[in-house]
């Protein structure tokens, strides 16, 4: 017994299949890549797509920059900033006039003790009759303990305005704070989004109105102005920006002992802290944008792709239409949207369907036409070139009554063609009215009534009781065209001596968007031989005419077709049926039991 083993490929074939398998799908999704950037090049490269863009992310940049301004915060910070360090001043001052007061040389009061009194507050030691100056060795511990927590720069000046003590002042005798200061010859960097913005406030002058603050350094503090003020002994806050365009805030308060000025202290921010604080509110305003630019740019573009490619489409469509002379071309659907975008889909669909039809209507009409003209043409020519050659005066009438015949024929022929040619454009052009259905009738009947000679076929109208008035809306020449054309055509296949019956009652049928509607029939029966089973629909074709008993030629077959034509214009519906007996009940079928020919034509009611 042998056991087949299983063929394996060869390893190169295998190769070869997953090398091919890797190239298809390589090619896969280069495809999809172009197809993606060919689609955002067109929505990118759409009006329509770049004013939504910009409008939806214009009112959002507008936004950001008014937060981005944060004016108000700015200020509402900068005077919370002003009212901490008057506070801190106060106290600062307070317990630097009672360190330095002094009885012996020991320093009597505990700054732990003064930091606990209100501003103003006096420690009970009686010092009144004591004069004092300020030794920076004994405030130097204090100013250090009160100052450290803070982050602020504290001077102070005494009564002359000479600076006796500052708390970057680099004296280890008096062990106060030190700060690293920045290598010479460089400066300490803001911020870059604080920088950028300064920068852009500079370029239009939103600082303008703060000073410079200048550093004097061991100049005389009176050239500040709040520290010549608290030297009066009234304390008072100025803002500032320094050259980098950093806010600082300085206060200065007086040093007093029982209403005696002494010296002043002055507070002041470090460059930046104020500045810091809002640019990391900016910095956030600054990332919410970001996120929310992004997610308004992705929403805009789906609002583009859902407005703008659709659009796009059709007008793409449209201008096929326009070029397309050879060829029937669609227009996209998007009917089953519910807004405007689906209205106009449909809109232009119906429009392009009635304008093929038009256009089929019309190529039809003219083959029509020319092969209606042919055959008395063709008659005529036939007819004019025998004259001559006729050896008989009977010959020779009988070829000029054919002469007169096909002369009489293409009058005709032409008449009927002329007002069947106007028929669309005079129905567009003029305006429809209500107007009184049984008024119309009656005219008509008393016009075929009135030029009716001896021996012909009357006409009698029936109106049903109780529908007057009968308003319909439409044109009452065209509608009388069509009731005319009826009966004419009804008498034409009566019997001589019959009688044509015109009736008008209240009908439902269907209107224009095949609904149920309420409106009116007008019924003309004649007593002729009917209508043969497969000419119902045909009868009402152009140039169709089926009259055995009468001559060829005698008519042009143009005169039911307008009627329908006119019908359907005024929003109604024309239909022929045959009268049967003993009930005149109608049928498509054809026999010996056949009364006559029934034309019914249905009229909306005017609403």
């Amino acid at each position: 017994m042998s056991v087949e083993a299983e063929r394996e490929p060869p390893s190169g074939a295998m190769g070869e299949a997953d090398r091919r398998r890797g190239l298809s799908t390589r090619r896969a999704v280069a495809l999809r890549a172009r197809r993606l950037w060919r689609g955002l090049t067109a929505r990118v490269s759409s009006s329509l797509t770049r004013r939504i863009v910009t409008l939806n992310l214009g009112g959002l940049v507008v936004l950001a920059l008014a937060f981005l301004y944060l004016n108000q915060f700015r200020e509402g910070l900068i005077d919370a900033r002003v009212q901490s360090l008057k506070t801190q001043g106060e106290i600062i001052a307070a317990a630097v006039a009672a360190s330095a007061t002094v009885e012996t040389d020991v320093i009597t009061i505990d700054p732990e003790k003064l930091l606990k009194l209100a501003p103003g507050q006096s420690s009970g030691e009686d010092s009144a009759s004591l004069e004092f100056s300020i030794n920076p060795e004994r405030v130097g511990p204090v100013l250090r303990r009160l100052v450290l927590p803070t982050r602020t720069r504290a001077r102070i000046y005494d009564r002359d305005g000479y600076l006796v003590i500052d708390s970057q002042a680099l004296t280890s005798r008096a062990n106060i704070l030190r700060f690293d200061l920045p290598p010479a010859g460089q400066e300490e960097s803001a911020p870059l989004i604080e920088r950028t913005w300064n920068a852009v406030r500079g370029r239009f002058g939103g600082r303008a109105d703060l000073p410079v603050y200048e550093d004097i350094g061991a100049g005389n503090g009176k050239q500040y102005p709040e520290v010549a003020r608290a030297l009066n002994g009234a304390a008072q806050s100025i803002v500032r920006v320094n050259r980098k365009g950093e806010t600082i805030v300085s206060v200065a308060v007086p040093i007093q002992r029982y209403r005696a000025v002494r010296g002043a202290l002055m507070i002041s921010t470090q460059g930046g802290d104020i500045d810091a604080s809002i640019a990391s509110e900016r910095w956030q305003i600054i990332r919410i944008f970001g996120v929310s630019a992004g997610v308004m740019l992705v929403l805009s573009m789906f609002l583009a792709g859902a407005i703008a490619e659709p659009m796009r489409k059709l007008a793409e469509a449209a201008e096929r239409v326009r070029r397309g002379v050879k060829s029937r071309q669609e227009i996209p659907d998007f009917t089953d949207r519910s807004d405007e975008i689906g209205h106009l889909s449909g809109a232009l669909r119906d429009m392009t369907r009635a304008l093929y039809s038009r256009i089929e209507a019309i190529e039809s009409f003219a083959a029509d036409v020319a092969h209606e003209l042919k055959n008395p043409l063709t008659s005529l020519r036939s007819a004019v070139e025998t004259l001559p050659i006729a050896k008989t005066e009977e010959s020779r009438g009988r070829l000029l009554e054919v002469i007169k015949h096909d002369v009489r024929r293409l009058d005709r022929l032409i008449s009927d063609i002329s007002d069947a040619s106007r028929l669309d454009a005079e129905l567009a052009r003029a305006d429809m009215e209500p107007l009184d259905l049984a008024a119309v009738l009656r005219a008509v009947v008393d016009i075929a009534s009135q030029m009716r000679s001896a021996g012909q076929v009357s006409v009698s109208l029936d109106v049903a009781p109780g529908t007057e008035p009968v308003l319909v809306v439409g044109h009452d020449s065209r509608l009388g065209q069509v009731f005319t054309n009826l009966i004419d055509n009804a008498r034409s296949f009566s019997p001589e001596g019959g009688n044509v019956r015109v009736a008008l009652r209240p009908a439902e049928g269907r209107n224009k968007k095949d609904e149920p509607a309420p409106g009116y029939e007008v019924i003309v029966d004649d007593d002729g031989p009917g209508i043969p089973a497969h000419a119902f629909e045909r009868i009402f074709e152009r140039f169709y005419t089926d009259r055995p008993n009468q001559g060829f030629g005698q008519n042009s077959g143009l005169g039911l077709s307008i009627s329908r034509q006119i019908v359907e214009a005024h929003g109604g519906s024309i239909r022929a049926v045959n009268r049967l007996a003993p009930d005149n009940a109608t049928t498509s079928a054809d026999g010996d039991d056949v009364l006559g020919a029934r034309f019914i034509v249905w009229l909306p009611r005017a609403s």
